[in-house]
């Protein structure tokens, strides 16, 4: 199977298995111009990114005493391709790495990243598995 096609099953797959969308919080760009910025007071802002489709899944059955419940995220590569295109990044890798974390559910809660994983199929990712954990609380 070529990897559009295997990356257009994910997809179909993803949206087939109750595909929902979620937002990837990233750190706004600098403004180099800025006076504020350049000496540290200015206050970061964030943007939020649509991701879809997303298939979310607890990835631990049992939490343990004071352990915040982790999520897995099965994401779209196609998706993932086209916010890494349009915010100028290397990779996928670099753009989770630089995000400030997930937005999930419409309650607002910020899931830290906790890794990011393609999933490759005939040599492309089809797919990325991120593991997402809910502030401890």
């Amino acid at each position: 199977m070529k990897p559009v096609n295997m990356t257009r099953s994910a997809d179909v797959l993803l949206r087939g298995l109750g595909g929902a969308a979620i937002l990837l919080r990233m750190p706004a760009p600098a403004v180099p111009a800025d006076v504020t910025e350049q000496l540290g007071i200015a206050t970061p802002t964030f943007q939020d990114m649509p991701l879809a489709p997303v298939v979310t899944r607890k990835a631990r059955a049992v939490v343990a005493e004071g352990k915040a419940a982790k999520w897995e995220l099965l994401v779209s590569a196609s998706a993932v391709e086209r916010l890494v295109g349009s915010l100028a990044y290397d990779s996928a890798s670099v753009l989770f790495a630089n995000a400030s974390g997930v937005l999930a559910d419409s309650n607002g809660e910020l899931l830290e990243i906790i890794s990011a994983t393609p999933e490759p199929g005939v040599g492309e990712p089809y797919v990325y598995r991120l593991v997402v954990r809910a502030p401890a609380g």
